[in-house]
């Protein structure tokens, strides 16, 4: 797409006008992608190779969730607020992520470009996390996020970036855990620790960074710094406890596999 001056979301709101994204190519990429997902069931048995059982009730929640995220009034919202871009991306990365993998779509996916997806390596297990880490804290420092404002192509590139990485995550926290909870412990504690990180960085910054949002905080009631220091907690917060819930279950199925070793010795 070409660059543009005006956000693909839309000229930042102020209350009462925030609005629906009824973006056509949008909407056809969504049902698009519904619809390549109900033809591949079909034939679903063929590629499973040992993967656990696709739940088409979960792609249908990610899908429901995913469509929220970028056709109701948060995507025009978050061009205004900060905080509304770390929740969008939130709910990108906490919920339709692991609903999309416990769909099996990232098995559809793979099928697409004639990948394996029912194989798994350490390299996997070890770069889901790096480039999940790396994504998140890119897109989320001043230079790269404010120019996500200014092109449609910038745009699209985070928000398909944070979400590819996100699903890769969530296959190794998921996944893993069921057959080798060790790297999913491992997994967790990393993701933990640096959404933490950078959480902290954006709550307790001296100043505010975002120049997107200088002028676009004021007509909600907040200043640019006070939106940036709840975006910070948004993104510090729900992840932190979703991954010390994650973390208990993965440490739990690590404890059963020891278990299991031991009563077959």
């Amino acid at each position: 797409m070409a660059s543009t001056s005006i956000p693909y979301c839309g000229i930042a709101p102020s209350p009462g006008g925030v609005t629906w994204n009824l973006d056509p190519v949008l909407i056809a990429a969504l049902i698009a992608g519904a619809g390549l997902y109900l033809l591949a069931m079909r034939r679903w048995p063929l590629s499973m190779r040992g993967e656990p059982a696709p739940r088409p009730l979960a792609f249908a929640a990610g899908w429901l969730v995913l469509a929220a995220a970028f056709v109701s009034p948060l995507c025009n919202l978050s061009v205004a607020l900060f905080s509304a871009r770390i929740g969008q991306h939130m709910i990108l990365t906490l919920a339709v992520a692991p609903l999309l993998v416990l769909g099996g779509a990232d098995i559809l996916f793979a099928r697409a470009f004639s990948f394996d997806a029912s194989r798994r390596d350490r390299f996997e297990t070890f770069a889901a996390p790096l480039l999940f880490a790396f994504a998140l804290w890119f897109w989320h420092m001043p230079a790269p996020y404010d120019a996500t404002l200014q092109s449609h192509t910038v745009y699209w590139s985070m928000e398909i970036s944070l979400l590819v990485t996100s699903v890769m995550l969530w296959r190794c926290l998921l996944r893993d855990l069921a057959r080798n909870p060790g790297p999913a412990i491992a997994a967790s504690l990393f993701t933990g620790l640096q959404m933490t990180g950078l959480g902290a960085l954006l709550v307790f910054a001296p100043r505010a960074v975002f120049a997107a949002h200088f002028t676009t905080t004021e007509a909600w009631g907040l200043s640019p710094l006070q939106d940036q220091q709840f975006g910070g907690l948004i993104m510090w917060l729900p992840f932190g406890l979703i991954l010390a819930v994650h973390l208990v279950g993965a440490i739990g199925a690590f404890m059963q596999a020891l278990e299991r070793k031991a009563e077959a010795i």
